[in-house]
């Protein structure tokens, strides 16, 4: 029953975080006939402020991963068993769907809606994606700045570090580098993130999606060796 309670939470978590942050990219960030769209700033807080709201919610249940790279960074530092991980990442990939169904039917009943190439959010690169920036900068960001937020993760999760901060901490890490990796990628640092609005979009995100499994998951991992070797706690 324990496991269930955080498989449960893992997925609110993802959820909510789709929901938030794609919902803001896909709806609040488009300017119509209403508001001004809240822009890349405003998209950026929206990831970082759901990881730090589910944070507090979930965090005492299941340590708020809402990421498959980091659940399998956490097991490759041996933090976390493979039950669980397996189960966190299953628990994360489910949120994340649900929550891109949410949001394509919300944003479907706009009028005149439409799935654009890149729709609900998704990441991508290339011609016709926000910056066309290449394969290569798509990649080595995704590694990098996941490197990066783990780095952060494992440093504010640490024995000696502040629990009661860690939570804002890692929210604000994540607006961090959605401020800059947005225009590159759309910033996934996150295979649960990515493959939730890509199953609906399909085309492009679709085929494009094996990146953002894969350099997420290879920078979570590279933080843990580093953690390991040189900043074990």
């Amino acid at each position: 029953m324990k496991s269930l309670k955080k498989y449960f939470a893992e997925g609110l978590g993802t959820f909510a975080l789709v929901l938030f942050g794609c919902g803001a990219a896909t709806i609040a960030s488009v300017s119509q006939s209403g508001p001004e769209g809240i822009g890349l700033l405003g998209i950026s807080l929206a990831f970082g402020l759901s990881v730090v709201v589910m944070a507090y919610t979930i965090g005492p249940i299941s340590g708020c991963h809402i990421n498959p790279a980091i659940s399998i960074a956490m097991l490759a530092a041996g933090k976390l068993s493979v039950k669980d991980t397996v189960g966190y990442v299953i628990a994360q990939c489910i949120g994340a769907i649900i929550a891109a169904a949410v949001l394509y039917l919300l944003a479907s009943g706009s009028a005149g809606f439409s799935m654009p190439e890149w729709g609900l959010g998704s990441n991508g690169w290339g011609d016709g994606y926000l910056g066309e920036y290449n394969m290569t900068s798509a990649l080595v960001a995704e590694f990098i700045f996941t490197f990066l937020f783990l780095l952060v993760i494992f440093g504010t999760t640490a024995k000696n570090a502040s629990p009661a901060m860690a939570g804002l901490a890692i929210g604000i890490s994540l607006a961090l580098i959605h401020m800059v990796a947005i225009p590159i990628t759309g910033t996934s640092v996150n295979p649960a993130r990515s493959l939730g609005p890509a199953l609906f979009a399909g085309g492009a995100a679709m085929s494009q999606l094996w990146l953002f499994i894969v350099a997420p998951i290879a920078g979570g991992l590279c933080a843990a060796l580093v953690r390991n070797v040189f900043l074990d706690d």
